[in-house]
């Protein structure tokens, strides 16, 4: 099947979409209609941590289809208990409640964080949160997020979430009142630019919430699952936070995302939370594949190795250029340009032939690298060397 752009007029218009039609994957590489190759260094957006099509996660979602897809919600299945004990053993959590999307784990999490709010600190109900961050495309989730524009998009807002600014502590302090329930953050802001929280600052944070009887909360959909060299972001900080949402990596590419709690904290009644196809065997099942692979012996190291290699190779490239440097954490790092050609620079590499390279521009002046976790260093050597050329030809 080939691509038409006539077909493609009965998909609601949400984005710019290139005329590329993809029809098969595997591991780092992506294949279009006419053959074409390319090294996806998007994966998604920090979805497909073990690359396309991993063999192990294919096996646990052919062998669970023929066994239970869906008996609801309202019954335990036995891959979404195996997977929930497994987040609790490898965390500082007691409690998991599944969900399909990041956007619904953060969801979850505001409503927790008000519940408790409810029967602890007399009703406080406010969350502080960071500009430039990013939570979702929900309503609530959406007034949670300090990106430009969006408190007018869909106005009115969601109340309650004043916001701070990302490392700066008096910031933060000066938005405290009574109504004030929790701080809530990405240990890396992924679509702000691949700010990373200090570590100073976050350890801060972990205080000054205790200190005034309030939650820590960690959005870990993007930086979670290994992705920041750590299974999850907030333990190479060295703290324990109250609440923490998972998504994207945490299903490989499947519609899977979640809400973790510590046992104090969560306090859902009956009738307070649910979803019909949250944990559903056939998804849960998937997770395990992927959270097994994630932690078995070695993993993890291979990704801080390949980490390092990705770190160096973009400073080698931002000298060589008389760009700004680069920054991030673990396997989500980004290249800081010295001028204004990011989307120049992602049109080339996609262009390029006769493969391509899938690139991404959160910022005119920097690109994102979200590739897999189990990218080679044959192809990490082989991205970089195709980003300076495709440099040197927007460039020249």
């Amino acid at each position: 099947m080939s691509f038409s752009s006539a077909d493609a007029q009965s998909l609601m218009e949400i984005t710019a979409r290139p005329p590329l039609y993809f029809v098969s994957g595997e591991g780092s590489w992506l294949t279009d209609d006419t053959g074409k190759r390319y090294l996806d260094c998007i994966q998604g957006w920090a979805v497909n941590c073990l690359g396309h099509c991993p063999p192990q996660l294919v096996k646990a979602l052919n062998d669970q289809a023929g066994k239970l897809i869906n008996p609801s919600p309202a019954f335990f299945n036995e891959p979404s208990v195996a997977l929930a004990k497994r987040l609790i053993d490898a965390s500082c959590f007691d409690r998991v409640f599944f969900t399909n999307s990041g956007a619904e784990a953060n969801e979850g999490v505001i409503k927790l964080a008000r519940k408790w709010g409810q029967k602890n600190k007399k009703g406080a109900y406010k969350i502080i949160t960071f500009d430039h961050s990013f939570h979702g495309r929900t309503l609530a989730t959406m007034s949670a997020s300090g990106k430009a524009g969006w408190d007018t998009k869909f106005a009115p807002q969601v109340d309650g979430f004043p916001k701070a600014q990302m490392n700066n502590l008096e910031s933060v302090k000066a938005l405290i009142d009574d109504n004030t329930v929790a701080i809530m953050l990405e240990p890396v802001q992924g679509e702000g630019g691949v700010i990373p929280a200090e570590m100073a600052f976050m350890k801060a944070l972990r205080e000054l919430t205790r200190e005034n009887n309030m939650l820590l909360i960690v959005d870990e959909v993007q930086t979670g699952m290994g992705r920041c060299g750590e299974l999850f972001a907030y333990q190479a900080y060295g703290i324990e936070p109250d609440i923490m949402s998972l998504g994207k990596g945490i299903g490989g590419g499947i519609p899977l995302a979640a809400m973790l709690a510590r046992e104090e904290v969560s306090c859902f009644e009956h009738g307070d939370q649910g979803g019909t196809y949250n944990g559903n065997p056939l998804i849960t099942a998937g997770g395990i594949a992927v959270f097994d692979t994630l932690t078995a012996p070695g993993f993890m190291q291979s990704v801080q190795v390949r980490s390092e290699q990705l770190s160096q190779g973009l400073l080698a490239l931002s000298e060589k250029w008389g760009m700004k440097g680069e920054r991030g954490m673990g396997m989500l790092r980004a290249l800081i340009l010295d001028k204004d050609d990011g989307s120049a620079i992602v049109d080339a590499a996609r262009e390029r032939g006769p493969e391509g390279m899938l690139l991404n521009a959160p910022r005119p002046n920097l690109l994102r690298f979200m590739t897999a976790l189990n990218m080679t260093e044959d192809e990490l050597k082989l991205m970089l060397a195709w980003l300076d050329e495709v440099i040197a030809q927007v460039r020249a």
